[in-house]
């Protein structure tokens, strides 16, 4: 581990399902192996997004699906729509929805409810079906189910432009927090509430928050004049929040721009205001994809770099995962990179009781990885609380497979969640063009 000086600068029974028992191939880990990998969709396009483990110990998935036929049921069209799927304790699929209009709608992300129910979010181009409005080109959907997968009320957030929800929480008072992109040019600068206002461009992040029902309470935006999309969001201990995400913006609320993209974290008031923003990386790209709290109050952010220099201690090839800790002021802790010699990227980061889990997709068979499949394999591995490589696997085949969310279940399972174009290697059928892949690790 690199302790770092202080850096100011900065994933059916009911439904017919191919499945295909693993031992562990990668040797890389004598404690865990491959239980299962399935592949889920139609004759069209399917992705998971979103995977969460639910309080009657089973899981739930949300992505989207361009199909009706094959594993999709209750769809008439070939539109994108939301997809949520929900699995019990046994593994075996409990229901399924489809959800949205007869435009392109897509699932980003979902949560459980205080109420037992579910809340997803994600973008919309629809104004039928599910949905009731749209305020121009893509806004951002937000939909409460209940228990059950009944939608009990449905909201859209959005302007003229191209707005999409990237990540939710639900608040301690029992509203939501919810972050996306909002196309500032699109809206000519409206999406601030109580607040000095400031002429952006392009994407900035968004924040909206929320009352139990999804009215609004405030709405703000920050960044700069380029590209700036958050892609994770907590709240604080003092009823704040810390979104993270990536930026290559070098004005505006962009203070120390390191180079190209960073990792840009912003901490916010209750109210939405501005406490304090960093940036971290190198002088390459850098791009943040995931925020959770650490074991010790703190916040642990997973991401990409193709950085070697300034912040990143260590470079093993073309991209690394990287992973960073750093504490509630926002000053860096620690960081670490893991990879091989070709492109390796992060997607999710979960934190069990002893470490951390992070999933993405891998092109190396060096460095930390044992083998590489195909193009791009689903990478997932486990950190300890120090950053240091506990285990590491690769799946997939000769095509494109990345790993896009990860949890553990009661039971101690580990499930992963992403999209695979392969029917060969670890994956047995492909059922379109891209099918949703679920695979449990014991």
């Amino acid at each position: 581990m690199k302790l770092r000086r202080n850096c100011s600068l900065l994933f059916l029974c009911s439904l017919y399902l191919v499945a295909c028992n693993r031992s562990d191939d990668d040797g890389s880990s004598p404690d865990i192996g491959i239980e299962t990998i399935r592949s889920l969709g139609g004759s069209n396009n399917e992705r998971a997004e979103s995977l969460i483990s639910t309080n009657d110990g089973g899981y739930a998935i949300l992505g989207y699906t361009q199909s009706n036929d094959g594993d999709i049921t209750g769809k008439n069209d070939t539109s994108f729509d939301y997809w949520i799927l929900k699995y019990n304790a046994q593994g075996l699929l409990e229901w399924q929805k489809t959800l949205g209009g007869s435009a392109n709608d897509r699932g980003r992300e979902l949560i459980q409810t205080s109420d037992g129910g579910y809340a997803l979010i994600g973008s919309s181009f629809s104004v039928d079906g599910d949905l009731s409005e749209n305020a121009g080109q893509a806004d951002l959907w937000l939909v409460k189910l209940n228990g059950s997968g009944q939608i009990m009320w449905q909201h859209s957030y959005g302007f003229a432009g191209n707005d999409e929800g990237t990540a939710l929480i639900q608040t301690i008072d029992q509203g939501y927090l919810i972050t996306g992109v909002l196309d500032v040019t699109g809206s000519e600068g409206e999406g601030n509430t109580s607040r000095t206002q400031q002429r952006h461009a392009g994407g900035d992040y968004w924040a909206l928050k929320l009352d139990v029902s999804g009215l609004l309470e405030w709405s703000r935006y920050y960044g700069g004049n380029f590209t700036d999309t958050p892609e994770g969001v907590v709240q604080t201990s003092d009823g704040g929040f810390v979104i993270a995400g990536g930026s290559d913006s070098e004005d505006t609320d962009i203070t120390a721009n390191i180079g190209t993209y960073d990792f840009w974290v912003v901490r916010i008031a209750p109210n939405g205001d501005l406490v304090w923003e960093r940036s971290y990386g190198g002088t390459e790209i850098d791009e943040a994809k995931a925020i959770i709290p650490s074991e010790d109050g703190n916040f642990v952010i997973a991401g990409t770099t193709r950085s070697s220099n300034v912040m990143v201690g260590n470079n093993n090839g073309a991209a690394d995962v990287w992973l960073i800790k750093i504490d509630q002021n926002g000053e860096l802790i620690w960081e670490e990179s893991y990879g091989g010699s070709s492109f390796d990227s992060a997607q999710d980061l979960y934190r069990l009781e002893d470490g951390y889990l992070i999933t993405g997709s891998s092109r190396s068979a060096d460095g930390d990885l044992s083998q590489n499949k195909g193009q791009n394999d689903i990478w997932l591995f486990k950190v300890d609380f120090n950053g240091a490589l506990q285990w590491s696997k690769s799946i997939g085949g000769s095509s494109i497979d990345v790993g896009y969310s990860i949890a553990s279940l009661n039971d101690g399972a580990i499930i992963c969640v992403g999209e695979t174009s392969s029917d060969d290697g670890d994956v047995e059928e492909n059922k379109g063009f891209t099918d949703l892949i679920k695979i449990v690790l014991k």
